[in-house]
């Protein structure tokens, strides 16, 4: 009999790759789920789970990694693999030399249009651009050098191509497909924040979501389509529909979502220039400082936009916010940034938000379901590109030890806009790679077993 490192007893098991859901033991060995089974089975730990969930480790596409603190909040909820793939970076050693045995879960990045468009025109922003990148019409030479440095990152791994249109405003649409053409080299799906929002013309979101299935039905590229809650707003419906159409035309486009009425970005961005206000519905008072917790007016806006700085903006209905979680279409994603503790909820209550409030409370989505939004959906997204997410998003013998445990009844985020790190309730366990990373809603101290993620090499 194998004397494995870690059972779970008489846990309920989730399993949407396959659909299984029943009581079962689960052993892990070495890393990986060596057993499940309706008999005893020995380890070295035993958890015991009755009236549990155990399923696969939640998997985020859309995570900005600034600061250690982002992956132990996102432990907490759950998330045993979080991936830097709507900005991305221009350097892909870099990047994962710096998480390199510095992290509780997994991690990985997408090399990235926006630092590669702010390395090739020498833009002084440090996360998002301030300069050249944001607004200047790029010339030949500046795009053969993007589409090289776009080419140098996926020969060394990057899982994806990352675009913010929105910020990059200055890039001409054929520069957007010659970036697609390299993705599609290297059957690397591109991960956008379309160009426009909302449902006004002209530059909405309807426009934005043809201009990206134009470059992928062009290219071949894969498409996925970014936060679809705050960049659709009202077109959400819409949006919807046409990637429903791009699939049933034979196209290869996912999309992702978060289940909050808001979002959050630079008040210096492009996003802001003038007109802001008609398009998005909104005005200063829907504006928000996540580090004061105060709401703009029209002088404060304007000295923040000097400054610069996160802002919170209230500009999702929640009817677009809902049909987007309810949608077959979409993944869950959080968009996960906090800065020195302040930030936005999404980050440490996506995942649970779903489960406590989408599940168990307003019934908008059944369990399996919601699990297959945060699991097997985004492993599949990958891992034609990276065959390392075939072991990952499922609970089989074989798989990565990636595993959360809950409790149906009681998990429920708790983080707020005033408190964004709060963790959640209901969330008792989670292992990475074979090894605690959560015991009893608690982070276990010092434990760091997550691994960067590469995707292959030709």
């Amino acid at each position: 009999m194998i004397n494995h490192d870690i059972v779970i007893n008489h846990a309920r098991v989730m399993d949407p790759a396959s659909g299984l859901n029943q009581l079962k033991n689960v052993g892990i060995s070495q890393g990986k789920i060596a057993s499940i089974s309706d008999s005893q089975i020995e380890g070295q730990q035993i958890i015991s789970a009755p009236g549990q969930i155990l399923c696969p480790g939640f998997i985020d596409l859309h995570c900005h990694p600034q600061d250690p603190q982002i992956f132990e909040v996102q432990a907490l909820d759950g998330v045993t693999t979080t991936l830097e793939l709507e900005v991305g970076t221009n350097d892909i050693e870099a990047f994962y030399s710096k998480w390199n045995n510095q992290s509780p879960i997994n991690f990985g990045a997408s090399v990235g249009h926006i630092p590669v468009r702010m390395k090739v025109m020498n833009d002084p922003g440090v996360f998002l651009p301030s300069g050249d990148a944001g607004r200047k019409l790029a010339n030949n030479t500046e795009i053969l050098a993007m589409q090289n440095l776009i080419r140098v990152g996926l020969e060394k791994g990057a899982l994806a191509v990352g675009f913010g249109l929105d910020y990059t405003r200055g890039a001409s649409r054929w520069e957007i497909i010659q970036m697609f053409k390299i993705a599609s080299e290297y059957n690397a799906s591109c991960h956008v924040h379309l160009r426009g929002k909302g449902h006004l013309e002209p530059s909405n979101a309807i426009e934005a979501l043809e201009e990206v299935i134009a470059a992928s039905a062009i290219t071949g590229a894969p498409l996925h389509v970014v936060h679809l809650n705050s960049t659709g707003m009202r077109a959400v419906p819409q949006l919807l529909d046409m990637i429903t159409g791009a699939n049933q035309s034979g196209l290869d486009v996912t999309t992702e979502c978060y289940p909050y009425n808001a979002g959050m970005t630079k008040i210096e961005s492009a996003l802001f220039d003038d007109g802001w206000q008609e398009n998005y519905g909104i005005s200063y008072e829907q504006l928000m400082r996540p580090d004061t917790g105060e709401y703009l007016t029209a002088k404060t806006f304007s000295e923040y936009r000097e400054s610069g700085g996160w802002v919170i903006t209230f500009s999702t209905p929640e009817e677009s916010m809902r049909a987007a979680v309810k949608s077959p279409l979409t993944m869950i994603a959080t968009d996960s940034i906090i800065e020195n503790g302040k930030g936005h909820p999404r980050t440490a209550g996506s995942y649970t938000k779903v489960l406590g409030e989408h599940v168990r409370e307003k019934g908008d989505l059944d369990l399996m379901t919601a699990l297959a939004k945060m699991t097997i959906m985004p492993a599949r997204r990958l891992e034609a590109r990276a065959p390392a997410f075939l072991k990952k998003g499922r609970i089989q013998v074989g798989a990565d030890a990636d595993i959360v445990i809950f409790d149906p009844l009681t998990v429920k985020d708790q983080s707020t806009y005033a408190d964004p790190i709060k963790p959640p309730i209901g969330l008792n366990q989670v292992i990475v790679n074979g090894i605690p990373v959560v015991s009893d809603s608690k982070l276990e101290e010092g434990a760091l077993p997550g691994k960067g993620i590469l995707a292959k090499t030709k």
